[in-house]
């Protein structure tokens, strides 16, 4: 007999939880935002905003299904079940956050605070979860997620990224990764990208590099494109396709800034040599989560073998 499915309710902390933690009461709190001039109302109002949404989602399933519930800076230590149903209650990053930690579990965006999130993520109000949960135990009936998209289907299968080292390490990630000096200093690396006209090969020192799948070129990635007038296409959420841009270049007689941005389509992958003492590599801004690597390493960057099932 099979497991019930678990809805699995994930969050990230308010910012009236965190300056609780941090000043111990909400007098002294208070104090804190009033002597510089803002109000601890606002981020009552959002606390409580986001406390009722999940509230209401909580109540909306099923009572013979399991729960759980894992805050965003837990992720990296939760343990998702293939029976488990995925319910993000916040902003749009936080979808992205858990994508990287699941396989093909269906994964439902439930935007907590309208008037703020975009919403490209978390397209749901809280009162919709009944309903999408519904729709989450019919794709498992019919046999899973994987293949219960296209037009006018359910679920979005979104693109994600991946960057994998020489020794094995691993970063998936569904916005973009990110490759460079832990200390914001000038990352070296040698680049091979390929370009219409084969492979071009050139020693940059930079800022670093993102490589972005469609769904993050509506975030850091845009502005980076908007910024340069970048006259590539932004590929779709769905696309099997990826965009790169090298960030803030440096000219020298040792390092070029010829090869700055481009696509990757379907299996073609970004290859970097590290040629600094130390590089770090993350995904979807989460820092804490990176790979670490040293001089001499070789980088490689596509499109990962999973995507994100979103509802």
């Amino acid at each position: 007999m099979s497991l019930a499915p678990r809805a699995v309710i994930v969050h990230r902390r308010t910012e009236y939880t965190e300056l609780l933690e941090h000043h111990g009461t909400r007098g002294q709190a208070e104090f804190f935002l009033r002597s510089r001039g803002r109000d601890i109302a606002e981020v009552e109002a959002r606390h409580a905003a986001q406390t009722a949404a999940r509230r209401q989602v909580a109540a909306a399933v099923p009572p013979s299904w399991r729960r759980g519930e894992v805050e965003r800076a837990d992720l990296d230590r939760f343990l998702f079940d293939p029976e488990d149903v995925i319910i993000c209650v916040g902003q749009d990053g936080l979808v992205a956050n858990v994508a990287k930690y699941v396989d093909d579990q269906p994964v439902v965006g439930i935007d907590a605070d309208p008037s703020r999130n975009p919403g490209v993520l978390v397209r749901h109000q809280p009162g919709e979860t009944g309903r999408l949960l519904a729709v989450a135990e019919a794709l498992r009936r019919a046999g899973g997620a994987g293949g219960a998209g296209g037009a006018g289907g359910p679920l979005r299968h979104l693109t994600m990224v991946e960057a994998r080292s020489d020794d094995g390490q691993v970063v998936r990630a569904l916005n973009e990764v990110y490759i460079g000096d832990p200390g914001h200093q000038t990352a070296r690396y040698l680049l091979r990208a390929p370009g219409y006209d084969g492979v071009t090969t050139e020693r940059q020192a930079s800022s670093g590099l993102i490589v972005s799948t469609g769904t993050g070129s509506t975030g850091w990635c845009r502005s980076v494109w908007r910024e340069r007038h970048s006259a590539l296409d932004l590929p779709a959420g769905e696309a099997p396709a990826l965009i790169w841009f090298t960030r803030e270049a440096w000219p020298s007689p040792t390092t070029g800034t010829a090869c700055t941005e481009g696509l990757l389509v379907g299996a073609v992958r970004l290859e970097l040599l590290v040629e600094s003492e130390r590089l770090v590599v993350f995904g979807d801004g989460i820092e804490t989560d990176s790979v670490a690597l040293t001089w001499g390493q070789r980088l490689t960057i596509g499109m990962a073998d999973r995507r994100l099932n979103l509802i």
